[in-house]
């Protein structure tokens, strides 16, 4: 299914795109992150939902940038995650919290899902630690299986 989500993906004209590997924007992405997370405690609770959400996904795109990948669709870039060493609860996570701000966000909804910020700086943990850990090797690797979902 995630093949099938990612070659999907792939013929969007905002979907996945190879690009350079930036270790510049891939670090910006990273401190706006963590500015997100900052704000999550400052904010009412519609907000809190929204800076959560983003705070982790901007640090799952700056590994994608350190990789060198774009990608403009919010669901393909959780469904890009699998790629990059995060186990099926921390997918599970994004995308519960990418779909509590959709909620919150667009249909005015009030927020069901509790913020947690341990959890979330947790996530962020995790991402600063794929993004240290990442060489030229493994992200050689992650292109060259977005290559491979391409033809």
């Amino acid at each position: 299914m995630i093949s099938n989500q990612i070659n999907w993906c792939l013929k969007q004209a905002k979907g996945i795109k190879l690009v350079e590997p930036n270790e510049s924007i891939s670090e910006n992405y990273l401190k706006e992150s963590l500015s997100d997370f900052d704000m999550v405690e400052k904010v009412n609770p519609k907000w809190k939902t929204v800076t959560a959400y983003y705070s982790c996904y901007n640090s799952v795109y700056a590994i994608l940038m350190k990789v060198g990948i774009k990608c403009e669709i919010h669901d393909c870039t959780i469904a890009l995650m699998g790629l990059l060493g995060f186990d099926e609860n921390e997918i599970k996570f994004l995308d519960s919290l990418k779909k509590e701000r959709v909620d919150v966000q667009y249909y005015l909804r009030a927020s069901s899902l509790a913020i947690d910020k341990n959890k979330i700086l947790e996530f962020l943990n995790k991402c600063k630690e794929i993004i240290r850990n990442m060489n030229d090797d493994e992200i050689n690797k992650i292109r060259a299986k977005i290559k491979e979902f391409n033809r």
